[in-house]
């Protein structure tokens, strides 16, 4: 009788916790269930305002995002075109190019490769990409800190007119930001409850495989998790060494077969870019200029924001401040600075952003409506207008072509006497035309050496002689800026060339870059019709 009434009362002791248990249970699948229903929401929302950003950039920004990507896949695919100096001396990997060589291909296949869909399916991919990379942020943020951090982090995302104005275009460094992104979503941050080794790892990788210089970034972070790693030699032989070792030996491996030959990219990357200094062959600016000109112009109206959110950021982040002072300092020791470089810290300098607007009272409102309006303003002139010119020639040139193959007439001959890479090329005409451009390849020690583009801009009236001695051997259409209209006038006229099309291009024009680009025909014959765009 006593042992029944013990188990009586141990059952009756044990019902509170099993009640307790079971409304644990609901309690977390009841959270489970908001927190997916709020993640499916910002990622329909980060798709959205991501494609809407992708076809709202309609302006170049720097020859890399065709040179380096999609001409390169061009050529892969369709077997003409023009690979630069760096695809010759071997220090670009074909990894990157190959993801749009392969869509490429597919379009190939389907007699579906189109100018518009070999323009702008690879921009969809990125631009998915970087939305993708935006949910990870989010809900990175929101694991470490709460909904509330998470929110305005994820505006602040949003808001950058930086990210905007690159995310979504072709270049290396937009796909390094992207793959950092997602990788510091599996980092072993202090909180995080998304820690994967093998997964944040195989990210830096890829990043570093897509251009080397992600492992600046990654430098820090990599050594604060092997110092903070209890089981050192695990993390190194089960982790960093299998992950390394199978992204590197992939792309050698790609890369030698696309190369004709055995080639390690990384070396060559590092050899000529930092024991030759061919880098600076692009130019060079003073120490300081990251800092007084290139991190604030990224950053933007952020800034304020970020050094507020640094003060305000508990020790956990010190790792991610540190990252993102290490990546200035050392690129601040290279002569040549470009602000895409310092592009994939952005994200990071986005959640001490964020932790500085969740802490505002009074002046959040002011300072969300301030950020959210000179963003705009700035990823609205960037995208739609500075330095549109670059592409809106290139469809000028496409309709030439369809002009010439539904009338017959001879095919164009086109010369570009611009500064060299100006404007994409095959991947955005995409018609076996003849194109031209002035070549400027860095002095390697080649026997012969020549810098084309300079040698023309020192004396181009000069350099125009001694190339077209005879009108026979003259081009067809001259593409020009405006600001060297006045000195070739004499050719231009003397030649017979009429002015067919003037772009707009910029409005700052500085060097030998000018405000509108011009189309010139030679028509010997008839005069032609001047129009220009809108």
């Amino acid at each position: 009788m006593e042992t029944i009434r013990s188990r009586l009362k141990l059952v009756k002791q044990a019902e509170p916790v099993r009640l307790r248990r079971r409304t644990s249970q609901l309690y977390s699948r009841e959270d489970a269930r908001h927190l997916g229903t709020g993640v499916w929401r910002v990622a329909l929302c980060s798709v959205a305002f991501r494609l809407a950003n992708c076809f709202l950039v309609q302006t170049s920004f720097v020859p890399d995002e065709y040179w380096q990507s999609l001409e390169v896949a061009h050529h892969m695919v369709f077997k003409y075109g023009h690979l630069t100096w760096e695809w010759k001396a071997g220090i670009r990997g074909f990894s990157y190019p190959l993801v749009f060589a392969f869509m490429y291909k597919i379009l190939a296949l389907m007699n579906c490769d189109s100018v518009y869909l070999l323009i702008w399916l690879p921009r969809i991919t990125q631009a998915l990409l970087a939305a993708f990379a935006d949910v990870k942020l989010f809900y990175l943020v929101q694991t470490l800190e709460n909904s509330h951090v998470s929110k305005w982090t994820f505006f602040c995302q949003l808001c950058s007119w930086f990210t905007w104005y690159c995310c979504t275009r072709t270049l290396t460094n937009s796909m390094e930001a992207t793959l950092t992104t997602l990788a510091l979503f599996y980092y072993p941050l202090p909180g995080s409850t998304t820690h994967s080794s093998k997964k944040y790892l195989t990210l830096v990788a890829l990043a570093v495989i897509v251009r080397p210089t992600a492992l600046i970034v990654w430098f820090p972070l990599l050594i604060h998790h092997f110092w903070q790693e209890d089981n050192k030699l695990r993390f190194i032989t089960h982790h960093v060494i299998p992950v390394g070792a199978l992204t590197l030996m992939s792309s050698t491996l790609i890369d030698c077969l696309f190369y004709n030959k055995w080639t390690l990219v990384q070396f060559n990357f590092l050899k000529l870019n930092v024991l030759h200094g061919v880098a600076d062959f692009y130019g060079s600016h003073p120490w300081h200029w990251y800092l007084t000109q290139g991190f604030p112009a990224v950053i933007g109206p952020h800034l304020p924001l970020f050094l507020h959110g640094c003060t305000l950021a508990s020790k956990r982040y010190r790792v991610l401040l540190v990252a993102v002072v290490w990546t200035v300092l050392v690129y601040s020791c290279l002569p040549h600075k470009e602000f895409r470089f310092i592009y994939p810290v952005l994200p990071i300098c986005m959640l001490f952003s964020g932790i500085s607007l969740a802490k505002l009272k009074t002046w959040r409102r002011v300072a969300a409506y301030g950020l959210l309006g000179t963003n705009l303003l700035a990823a609205l002139y960037t995208g739609l207008i500075h330095q549109r010119g670059a592409l809106d020639v290139t469809g000028r040139l496409q309709m030439l072509c369809d002009t010439a193959i539904a009338s017959a007439a001879p095919q164009p001959d086109l010369l570009f006497l611009m500064p060299c890479h100006s404007t994409p090329f095959y991947s955005h005409v995409h018609c076996p035309i003849k194109m031209r451009f002035l070549e400027c390849p860095p002095d390697l020690g080649d026997e012969g050496y020549s810098d084309e583009a300079e040698q023309f801009f020192a004396e181009p009236l000069r350099w125009l002689g001694l190339s077209f001695p005879s009108r026979s051997s003259l081009p067809t259409h001259l593409v020009l800026f405006d600001s060297l209209e006045k000195e070739i006038s004499p050719f231009l006229e003397g030649n017979k060339f009429v002015r067919t099309a003037t772009i707009f291009h910029t409005h700052f024009p500085e060097g030998r870059v000018g405000g509108y680009i011009l189309i010139y025909e030679r028509h010997p014959e008839t005069d032609r019709t001047h129009y220009s765009d809108p």
